[in-house]
């Protein structure tokens, strides 16, 4: 087991204080773990993603879930201060704080999005890029995860629906579960039926672990859910398609892209759409895998942090 061999409380203002904890070799390449959800926290487990002989691996929980305070769990935990900018900040802040002047960044999904996002905004603090499960959180990617795939799962997309007011039904579905999880007693309901959908949609992966969403204590449940719903329902603030738009921002950091052919939740366009826009980047697509993983892919995950530890 690696343990982190400091760790603290980051006070990033509006009440807000982020986890951090550093693993590994002080004097390593410098490696920030960008979790996914939004919401997910990061395990323990994690700290085992970079070879603790040659990586100082960062990791914190971004606002509002894992050991950050206040935790959105909590109904009075204010909402409007937990914005894809204040991420950023939070990570930049970070950055400074820890007195690190480029580092590598690894995450997938949602941390795929907030990466691409901060790399835009402070390329010439990025070293380089590793993303397994790549996403640009789009609202066509949005209403693809939360409608459009409905359409290989029917039976469990309709008791997805079903969790909302008739009224909000076939309209804004995510808008309609962020204001169930505002509401004191319509939230467990809420964050059960959002959950099962999510585990639904991984369900055929061969390879992945199945209720990886449902699969947490209770409170991490709310956090989650609560956080998914509110950075979806607003298109994580960001302009429609702009990290796409701006990739070449990216231009000299090394990259590698990793994305599962049998990803229904994030499809792999997304992926090729950013290769291609990302000169500097090389795409690996992993055929047994989808949106949860398998060996083949942590295999190629390990070799691209490997190759980057010697940069």
């Amino acid at each position: 087991m690696v343990e982190p061999y400091d760790h603290g409380m980051l006070d990033v203002g509006a009440g807000n204080f982020i986890y951090w904890e550093t693993c590994g070799k002080p004097d390593g390449k410098p490696a920030l773990l960008v979790h996914g959800g939004p919401g997910s926290g990061c395990s323990t487990n994690a700290r085992r993603t970079f070879d603790p002989q040659l990586y100082r691996g960062v990791l914190f929980d971004q606002r509002g879930c894992g050991r950050s305070t206040p935790h959105a769990s909590d109904p009075g935990t204010d909402m409007s201060v937990n914005t894809t900018a204040h991420l950023i900040r939070d990570m930049e802040g970070l950055r400074e704080h820890l007195s690190i002047d480029r580092w590598l960044l690894y995450g997938g999904s949602w941390g795929s999005t907030l990466i691409l996002a901060y790399a835009e905004r402070y390329p010439h603090r990025v070293s380089e890029i590793v993303i397994p499960g790549v996403t640009t959180t789009r609202r066509e990617e949005i209403d693809w995860l939360y409608k459009g795939v409905g359409r290989y799962f029917p039976e469990a997309w309709d008791r997805f629906r079903d969790g909302a007011p008739e009224a909000d039904r076939d309209g804004d579905l995510v808008g309609a579960y962020a204001r169930l999880m505002e509401d004191p007693q319509t939230r467990e309901r809420a964050a059960s039926d959002w959950l099962t959908w999510e585990d639904a949609v991984i369900s055929m992966e061969p390879n992945g672990r199945r209720n990886a969403y449902s699969d947490r204590p209770p409170a991490a449940q709310l956090a989650f859910v609560r956080i998914c719903a509110h950075y979806f329902s607003h298109g994580a603030w960001l302009e429609e398609g702009a990290i796409l738009r701006d990739a070449g921002r990216l231009a000299g950091i090394p990259g590698v892209l990793i994305h599962g052919r049998l990803d229904l939740g994030s499809p792999l366009s997304t992926a090729w759409e950013l290769a291609k826009r990302w000169p500097d980047a090389e795409l690996t697509v992993i055929e047994d895998s989808g949106h949860t993983g398998s060996d083949t892919m942590r295999i190629r995950i390990r070799d691209a942090l490997g190759t980057f530890a010697k940069r």
